[in-house]
């Protein structure tokens, strides 16, 4: 377990110290066995029962990616809402990362017979079985649940809808979709569509929808057309468009939360999801003076890589850096930094090396 302290405003004129709690877990499952669901809990220390929020991840194109998915990829989302008085459960879905059983991009069919709305609901079985072993934990009021997912986990979290618990009171969906083979390339888009008008003849649960504008997987025209389909079969979301973020939208929910934030804070307030005054201070880096050669933007780069989980390493050359975190293993994260920093270093010949290992330096 990982837990950070930081100051809160709770009462008039008292302070109290709470602490953000991170606790890697397992979600036993007879279909994901035996290993069951890897999974990251994050909450904060508060008085009371709160609401559950499940966080699941989306699918790489490529199957290396997908084989060393790890809960804690989605730490800085989670703190999010834990500092917002939610209780985060990130949960990987079957077969991807350290989570046994079979894995939801098995059930899409070949292209081009292709079965999204199957493979969807497949996913959905993996959030439902999360939402029932969050819902039982001492610090969950299991009559409050909001589900959240990021591209096939954002659809996954749509069709989780189209059967929703009974619990389950909201739902947001960053991009969702499947089927991308290449940039601005879907297999089948029209089945696609379909399985979202299917999904909203069952679906009432209110949802938010976001998409880049310059989102490279489901682009805007493409998103429009999955939202006009669920929407006239009975689906209730509220859809927005976000600005172009990146070089591909489609990393919004993972790295501009700066962005989002205040369009997912003026969801929960909609749907009376506001369960504190203000958000809790957000984690602050451990004061570990960072390498000197750095930049100033570096720098910072390098403080929120201090905040952020296990098994990750930062590497840096001459005038360059990149880090590499939430991997399967200190090895990994290692290999994955300096192929990273080689890359940005490659151009002006420098060779780059690892100079923190989680968070220690190496000398």
């Amino acid at each position: 377990m990982i837990v950070f302290g930081i100051l809160v405003l709770l009462l008039p004129l008292t302070v109290h110290a709470v602490q953000i709690h991170e606790e890697p877990t397992r979600i036993p499952w007879t279909q994901a066995t035996p290993n069951g669901l890897s999974a990251l809990l994050v909450y904060a220390d508060l008085p009371g029962k709160r609401p559950l929020v499940v966080i699941t991840h989306g699918t790489s194109r490529d199957l290396e990616p997908r084989n060393n998915v790890t809960p804690w990829l989605f730490l800085p989302q989670a703190r999010w809402f834990a500092r917002r008085g939610f209780v985060a459960l990130v949960v990987v879905r079957r077969g991807y990362g350290s989570s046994s059983g079979k894995p939801d991009y098995l059930g899409n069919g070949r292209c081009p017979q292709t079965d999204y709305e199957g493979a969807a609901r497949k996913s959905a079985e993996d959030l439902r079985i999360a939402i029932d072993f969050g819902s039982k934990l001492p610090q969950v009021d299991p009559t409050r649940v909001l589900a959240v997912g990021i591209s096939t986990g954002g659809m996954a979290t749509v069709a989780l809808t189209a059967d929703a618990p009974k619990n389950l009171v909201a739902a947001i969906n960053f991009a969702g979709g499947r089927g991308s083979n290449a940039d601005h390339e879907i297999c089948n888009p029209n089945a696609l569509i379909a399985a979202f008008r299917d999904f909203g003849k069952h679906s009432r649960t209110p949802m938010l929808w976001i998409y880049a504008d310059n989102d490279k997987y489901f682009w805007p025209e493409i998103a429009q057309q999955f939202d006009t389909a669920f929407r006239s079969a009975g689906g209730q979301d509220q859809f927005l468009h976000a600005p172009a973020f990146g070089e591909d939208g489609h990393t919004l929910f993972s790295h501009g939360i700066a962005i989002w934030s205040p369009m997912v804070d003026d969801f929960l307030k909609a749907h009376d999801l506001v369960l504190l005054p203000q958000p809790l201070p957000d984690v602050t880096p451990p004061d570990i003076p960072p390498p000197p050669s750095l930049s100033d933007r570096g720098q910072q780069a390098f403080r929120s890589y201090l905040t952020l989980g296990p098994h990750k390493a930062f590497a840096i050359s001459a005038h360059h850096y990149a880090s590499s975190v939430a991997q399967m293993n200190s090895d990994d994260a290692r290999k994955d930094a300096l192929k990273n920093c080689n890359r940005l270093a490659a151009p002006d010949k420098e060779t780059c090396t690892i100079v923190f290992q989680e968070n220690s330096p190496v000398h």
